[in-house]
């Protein structure tokens, strides 16, 4: 075996019993030399089954052959081919856009315990380090393309981005092997083209050298980040307290755990609970987590995100995205109380128990609710939910039972959400907040 297939095979050594293999087939050079690999490499190993994705994104005429080319040298190795047609928005930035319709693809198609390859090489790994520092990114995107991650189901892998690109194209020489040259890759209007045809050549001319030390470098960057997110889950093991609203359904930290730490473990903190949720919030917007920080205990501060908003309340912060953000819509008639009510935007209710009689309407929150409590007559309804704690955010969301007009019960508070003499019980499942920053 070439030492080529060698380190191949050794990256892949983790998904070796996975149980499939898609290689993300452009029909470019480095995706062709990874699915000729692969497919030498499978007739004197035991090897997962292997097949191609072709994403065609009908963005140039010139695409149109590609299938066909790919189809081909496929039919050559022996390897299924799949071409997927995606739809491309239109937007600012074309290579942004054609990339989220490609990996849309290939999360539709990569199911449980299956890994999509790609062919991204070490040169690619330089100029995304490259790309990323003129941005002004932190040591997270500093640490450019990961060898693996999750994707949808399965997993992503990598397995040539530690080889330069020489050595693709001396592979490619070798074994006559013939690919697509995009035409679009030598336009320098597009950022990473501009890097690659008029910067890195004149850096490999004064650092020849240069393409290895980036990817080293975002390595080391890499690390940096797993030390970080590594303090980050420390952290947060210490905010994450469970609340007694947590049948609320949102994500929630206790705040003083998270104001203790300095303020650059606070945003570190936090940047790695919010990337579950989405994208991050720029530098200049972290002042937005100062104010929250540092409103007065009194208030109602928020901190106003991308799709989503973190309101601080009870001693918490708490993650609201969604329908959360939408006043939902009443009121609204019970007809049937034996079978669950769906809320348009804000979950279902239902009563558990013997339902009352009379004529049954789900109302929310106005202000000057009054409502009779047992053991103690006629309250008002906010200094109800003052006593319960019930945070501001969730008072207007809070289903209100009436029959014949009269108040009768508020969901899921104790000692309001039920009959006096117990027979009937009134539940709320909220909507999930799960509509992440955009």
């Amino acid at each position: 075996m070439s030492n080529l297939s060698i380190q191949l095979l050794k990256a892949l050594e983790p998904w070796r019993n996975a149980r499939a293999w898609h290689v993300a087939f452009s029909g470019g050079l480095d995706s062709t030399v990874l699915l000729h690999l692969l497919a030498q490499l499978r007739q004197i190993h035991s090897l997962p089954p292997l097949s191609a994705i072709h994403v065609h994104h009908g963005l140039q005429a010139a695409a149109d052959a590609w299938p066909a080319h790919c189809q081909a040298l496929c039919d050559d190795l022996g390897v299924p081919l799949q071409v997927v047609r995606v739809h491309v928005q239109a937007g600012a930035s074309l290579e942004r856009a054609a990339r989220d319709a490609r990996y849309q693809a290939f999360v539709a198609l990569t199911q449980a315990q299956e890994v999509l390859l790609t062919g991204q090489h070490r040169d690619d790994q330089a100029e995304t380090f490259l790309f990323r520092l003129l941005r002004g990114a932190g040591v997270s995107g500093l640490a450019a393309m990961p060898h693996q991650r999750g994707l949808g189901e399965g997993d992503l892998c990598r397995p040539l981005l530690d080889v330069p690109r020489a050595h693709l194209e001396a592979y490619a020489q070798e074994h006559n092997l013939s690919w697509i040259e995009d035409p679009s890759n030598v336009r320098t209007d597009f950022s990473r083209n501009y890097l690659r045809h008029e910067i890195f050549p004149l850096l490999t001319r004064r650092w020849p050298q240069a393409a290895a030390s980036m990817a080293r470098s975002a390595s080391h960057c890499a690390e940096a980040q797993g030390l970080l997110d590594e303090l980050a889950r420390q952290d947060l093991q210490e905010a994450g307290s469970v609340s007694e609203f947590d049948w609320l359904g949102l994500q929630s930290l206790e705040l003083a755990p998270i104001t203790s730490l300095s303020p650059a473990r606070q945003r570190n903190a936090l940047r790695h609970w919010l990337a579950a949720l989405g994208l991050l919030p720029d530098t200049d917007h972290w002042a937005g987590w100062d104010a929250l920080r540092d409103a007065r205990a009194d208030a109602q501060p928020v901190w106003k995100l991308a799709e989503g908003q973190l309101h601080r309340a009870g001693g918490r912060i708490w993650w609201m995205a969604g329908d959360w953000l939408r006043q939902p819509i009443a009121p609204m008639q019970w007809d049937n109380p034996l079978l669950p009510l769906a809320l348009p935007g804000n979950g279902q209710l239902q009563l558990l128990g013997q339902a009352p009689g009379g004529s049954l309407q789900v109302r929310y929150r106005q202000g000057g609710e009054v409502m009779t409590v047992k053991n103690r007559g006629h309250r008002d309804l906010k200094r109800l939910l003052n006593e319960q704690g019930l945070p501001l955010f969730a008072r207007g969301r809070l289903p209100l039972l009436y029959v014949n007009e009269q108040l009768l019960a508020v969901a899921n508070l104790p000692g309001l959400d039920c009959s006096p003499c117990g027979r009937w019980q009134l539940q709320w499942l909220p909507t999930k907040s799960d509509q992440g920053l955009s």
